[in-house]
């Protein structure tokens, strides 16, 4: 799986407003439900919400990974969100604050893209500079670019 290909800029925000967890919720499902890729809001948000009520989502440095499995989904959806500034308090592992936020949904009853998105999201953001790199992006395009880069091995 790759992630440049799955992530398009109408699903990046680069300039989050939310300040709480809830209200980032709220700000990335509308990300989805503006492309026409979920249609129940609510459903959305309390995924995200109970996910999140089981551990932290805030699994690295800088980096937050907000995930759900919701009906009406196949495969798998991403959205990613930059928080500028000093970031969030997301009750991360690591009790820093965040500044890339990844929210995906799956589809339900099939567990194998959720598994391998969530393994490659966790290959990417071990690579060194991969998030602060995300994190400086001026466009979407730019993230997408920078994903790309690194998901894909260049040619010799």
């Amino acid at each position: 799986m790759l992630i440049s290909e799955v992530l398009t800029p109408s699903l990046i925000k680069l300039n989050v407003e939310a300040k709480t967890k809830e209200e980032l919720f709220e700000e990335m499902v509308q990300l989805f439900v503006r492309a026409g890729i979920i249609v129940d809001r609510e459903a959305a948000v309390m995924a995200l919400i109970e996910r999140e009520q089981k551990m932290s989502t805030g699994i690295a440095p800088d980096f937050a990974l907000p995930h759900g499995k919701i009906m009406g989904i196949k495969g798998v959806v991403m959205a990613l969100g930059i928080i500028r500034g000093d970031g969030m308090d997301f009750d991360s592992l690591d009790d820093e604050p965040v500044h890339v936020v990844l929210t995906l949904f799956s589809e339900v009853g099939n567990p194998g893209p959720h598994i391998e998105a969530l393994s490659e999201i966790s290959r990417l953001i071990e690579i060194p500079g991969l998030l602060e790199s995300i994190k400086e992006a001026a466009s979407a395009e730019e993230i997408i670019r920078i994903s790309k880069k690194e998901e894909l091995p260049e040619e010799a």
